[in-house]
């Protein structure tokens, strides 16, 4: 004789069904919080708890909203997305972290139809040293997030570009403007006149000033290294690789500026694939198929002619188009001689911090000496030049004999004297201190007469000064036109 199994334990689906509402109830009476969402991630049911903790006093005014509006942070979306469950999972709050649980609920069909979420809030304090872990890693995380994106912050603004010279008011007004566009920048100039300064007040005046701001110096790196460098490798791409791989500075860039200095020195065959970054706006890293979108702006310098090197066959004619859209000449520093004095002043005062030393001042026949040398190295050699002086100075006021040893080849020569002082001028041969600045007024103003072909108004444009007061030192000097 056959036998029956009893009733209830015929119907499984039954005893599934009646499990199911019973582990729902039970999660649901112990749960400080449950929220039900539909394939969409909104809201069709929240209890009165839950929905307290984030301000709505009435649970029935959140349905049918989307769950990030009610819950910020949730997460629930993506399980509804995915189809997979969030077995436990912290979610921060106004108030406090809580523990969580998400699962997705599938449909006789088996998709996901949408997704319920328990707070474990029972068991937090079991959870306790989870908690503290996890609380000590975030903080740790952001931490270490706001120190790099200090060193990622540019360092110089507008401001630091010291000078009021014509040459040097066109070129702020250039780049200001360059600040408020989404072009690439190309800076020329020669080394030393401050273009990575600029770069990095073009970046601090633009759009992207709150990405970050990363550097590469062409020149400073090997060739065999610089497609690493930008591009970032997959780890196990190549023989001593990082077995976490590495992250390229375009990567490093996103959402900011990546500078690109002496670009001029860039492999041949590495300016291909610059190219193709520049005009895809994607790469992908050493040894992946993984392709990364370049969301970066560039801003390129060189002190090379790129021209010339285009002539030459030794940069891309096409790279040198692409880069040469915005184009700002820095110009040297022995075509702004006016503002020496500003810039020379503002070098000790930070050499007065960082020494310790005293109130540096420059005495006037050591500013005539500083406005007679033509400069080859520009700013970055005036500062040696000052820096030098104050070391081997005892006295906090330098002047023009103690001076001179440190200029041009005087500090090679350990002489002073008159051949430190010669520059594109010829240096100055007086024997006093008022011939000394007669002379170089009237060499100085023969400069600025013959870089502007003889013409008076564009001269005095260029020098800052007043055509009828620059007409009448002409004639006090003897200066021939």
């Amino acid at each position: 004789m056959e036998l029956k199994p009893p009733a209830l334990l015929a119907d499984y689906d039954h005893v599934r069904r009646l499990a199911m509402q019973s582990l729902f109830k039970t999660l649901e009476n112990f749960s400080e919080g449950t929220v039900i969402v539909d394939r969409n991630a909104r809201v069709v049911w929240i209890n009165r708890h839950y929905a307290a903790r984030f301000g709505f006093d009435d649970p029935q005014a959140v349905i049918g909203l989307d769950c990030e509006t009610v819950i910020p942070n949730s997460m629930m979306r993506e399980v509804v997305q995915t189809g997979e469950p969030i077995l436990l999972d912290i979610l921060e709050t106004d108030r406090d972290s809580i523990v969580v649980t998400r699962l997705p609920i599938k449909g006789d069909d088996g998709e996901t139809i949408g997704a319920v979420g328990f707070v474990l809030f029972n068991e937090i304090k079991g959870l306790s040293p989870l908690v503290s872990q996890y609380a000590r890693l975030r903080a740790e995380l952001i931490s270490t997030r706001h120190s790099l994106a200090q060193v990622r912050r540019p360092k110089y603004s507008f401001s630091s570009l010291i000078g009021t010279s014509a040459v040097s008011l066109e070129v702020k007004r250039q780049a200001r403007r360059a600040a408020r566009l989404a072009s690439p920048v190309l800076l020329l100039g020669e080394t030393g006149t401050g273009k990575e300064l600029l770069a990095h007040a073009i970046h601090g005046a633009s759009g992207r000033a709150d990405g970050p701001l990363v550097t590469v110096n062409v020149a400073a790196i090997p060739d065999t290294l610089l497609e690493l460098e930008f591009f970032g490798a997959e780890a196990g791409a190549y023989t001593g690789a990082d077995r976490k791989g590495r992250i390229g500075k375009f990567e490093l860039a996103s959402g900011g500026t990546l500078f690109l200095d002496e670009i001029g020195d860039m492999p041949f065959a590495l300016q291909g694939k610059l190219l193709r970054v520049l005009q895809e706006q994607e790469f992908e890293p050493l040894g992946s198929n993984r392709i990364v979108r370049a969301d970066v702006r560039i801003i390129a310098a060189t002190s090379a002619d790129l021209p010339a090197l285009v002539a030459q066959g030794k940069f891309r004619a096409d790279l040198y188009y692409r880069l040469n859209v915005l184009t700002i000449r820095v110009p040297p520093l022995r075509e702004r001689l006016i503002d020496i004095e500003a810039i020379a002043c503002a070098i000790l005062d930070k050499l007065t911090v960082e020494t310790g030393a005293g109130r540096l001042e420059l005495e006037r026949d050591a500013l005539a000496l500083l406005c007679s040398y033509a400069w080859p190295g520009n700013v970055r050699e005036l500062r040696n030049t000052l820096e030098r002086a104050v070391l081997f100075s005892e006295s906090e006021r330098i002047d023009g004999r103690s001076l001179a040893s440190f200029i041009g080849d005087g500090g090679a020569q350990g002489g002073g004297g008159t051949e430190a002082t010669h520059g594109a001028s010829g240096g100055i041969e007086a024997s006093n201190y008022s011939d000394a600045m007669r002379e170089f007024e009237r060499r100085f103003l023969a400069d600025a007469l013959r870089a502007a072909d003889g013409h008076v108004a564009q001269a005095a444009a260029r020098i800052g000064m007043a055509r009828a007061t620059l007409y009448r030192r002409i004639v006090a000097l003897g200066i021939e036109i």
